[in-house]
């Protein structure tokens, strides 16, 4: 997310320009080259149906659409949400020859209503960027915008303990990472979704460990 002034001083997801003009390059330099690969990993243990409708919350670029865009049909759909119009620009330029997939300029940390439910919610290093209290309204728009029996996709940092990361490891963390992003990590996630209403929780993990694709699936009633 992108903005003029910073909506939470602290945050690292509201991008400066010359970040969101050159996210995907930034985000691979820093995770040493390891960045390309997971996402694409990731993005193949969502299993994604043909027909899947697919929500990309914080989509950026679009970079990650076109990985899922790949496992889609005729049928499926992407419909990606940011604030920034750098973004933007760089994600109708990513499908500007293909209409199964919609851009939205809209806040994924405010509650809305996009009046439709999708198979799969999809949100990739966004959600650690944000105050805790911030995180419970975007699992909130994730759980209302998903199909009964919908899956939650977080890819994003895992749980652990950063004493314990190697030292050249911590020292990138802590150099590049938000405030926010250190009480992300040691968060129990599952236990936080489980009382929004999402269960049966699987994980994929990636870069010794420190990079995991959770996902968990919606309970009860579709969004009205």
């Amino acid at each position: 997310m992108e903005i003029k002034k910073k909506i939470y001083p602290d945050s690292g997801v509201e991008l400066k320009e010359f970040t969101a003009k050159n996210y995907d390059a930034i985000m691979n330099l820093a995770t040493l080259g390891f960045y390309k690969g997971f996402i694409k990993k990731a993005i193949h243990h969502m299993n994604i149906q043909p027909g899947d409708q697919i929500l990309d919350l914080g989509c950026g670029t679009g970079s990650n659409a076109k990985l899922m865009y790949r496992y889609l049909n005729e049928k499926g759909h992407i419909t990606g949400l940011d604030i920034s119009e750098h973004m933007e620009r760089q994600f109708r330029y990513n499908f500007k020859y293909n209409k199964r997939t919609e851009f939205i300029k809209q806040r994924i940390d405010v509650p809305f209503n996009l009046q439709k439910c999708y198979d799969k919610v999809f949100i990739s290093f966004v959600i650690h960027g944000f105050p805790h209290e911030i995180r419970s309204i975007v699992i909130q728009n994730a759980h209302n915008h998903l199909k009964t029996g919908g899956k939650f996709f977080i890819l994003d940092f895992a749980e652990f303990d950063m004493d314990n990361m190697p030292a050249l490891h911590r020292f990138i963390f802590k150099k590049i990472e938000c405030k926010y992003a250190f009480d992300f990590i040691k968060r129990n996630w599952k236990e936080l979704l489980n009382k929004i209403g999402f269960h049966s929780f699987t994980e994929h993990f990636y870069v010794k460990n420190y990079i995991r694709l959770l996902s968990a699936q919606k309970n009860g009633s579709q969004f009205k």
